[in-house]
């Protein structure tokens, strides 16, 4: 089982999901490109895009590896730090 999450964006097609950054919201980026980041978010109206650039990007990804750190998650904190790596280095 994969724990790969996918969504469509109306405008900019397949999104991959980066990572989960709190409840009811994820970090998501153009899957081919990995250019264009989102912040999505759920709400009860349905699913919200926010743009980010690739900087806020990266220090929402760092904020949530301090947060798995402090909660010493190391399994949690050890795959999003593989996707950190992949996606920002």
């Amino acid at each position: 089982m994969s724990n790969e999450t996918y969504l469509d964006h109306p405008n900019f097609g397949l999104l991959y999901r980066v990572c989960l950054l709190e409840d009811h919201k994820e970090l998501f980026t153009t899957l081919y490109a990995q250019r264009l980041f989102f912040v999505v978010t759920s709400t009860s109206n349905g699913i919200v895009f926010e743009s980010v650039s690739r900087s806020d990007s990266r220090m929402m990804v760092e904020a949530r590896l301090r947060y798995f750190r402090r909660l010493d998650a190391r399994v949690d904190y050890q795959q999003l730090q593989q996707i950190y790596k992949q996606t920002f280095q």
